[in-house]
């Protein structure tokens, strides 16, 4: 059975993750997506809210599971003896840091293999840092999250802004 992971902060999970993520399950018998913990990024959304982000999108595809992690990559690669990691592409400097993952991944575990899928060019410059951004500001951000996601981004942002009058 070929395992692929399709790991990411998923803050918040968007149009673009979902895309990859439907074309990654195709590819393979099981995807896993795998929320990860990154220590060196502040993440507006908790690792327990991206995981039911990424499930409410993803309820629809049977090969799909969503778990969160926080480890190594190729720890969890092996872990769930997967065949592949996929990484979504957006953009050459998306190549460039995603090559550089690979090789020190690879280093680190020689068999790790990764699949890139670029991404659909209408999503090409959506990333989880521009929706946060014009939802902040009051942007409308429907096309670039489901609707059950465009309204959590909505109610995390109000409660903040509450919470911090």
């Amino acid at each position: 059975m070929k395992t692929f992971i399709f790991p990411g902060s998923f803050d918040p999970f968007s149009l673009g993750h979902l895309d990859i993520a439907k074309r990654a399950s195709n590819l393979c018998d099981k995807l896993v997506v795998a929320v990860m913990i990154n220590r060196s990024k502040t993440s507006l959304f908790t690792v327990e809210e991206r995981v039911e982000m990424a499930r409410i999108c993803l309820a629809d595809v049977p090969n799909i599971e969503v778990i969160s992690r926080e480890t190594l990559l190729v720890d969890l690669y092996q872990e769930l003896g997967a065949s592949a990691v996929v990484r979504g592409l957006r953009s050459e400097s998306d190549f460039r840091y995603e090559a550089e993952m690979n090789a020190a991944n690879t280093l680190l575990l020689p068999k790790y293999q990764v699949v890139f899928l670029p991404c659909r060019a209408d999503l090409a410059f959506t990333s989880s840092s521009i929706i946060k951004e014009v939802a902040y500001y009051g942007g409308d951000i429907s096309r670039m999250v489901v609707p059950a996601v465009e309204e959590m981004v909505h109610q995390k942002l109000l409660s903040n802004k509450e919470s911090k009058s």
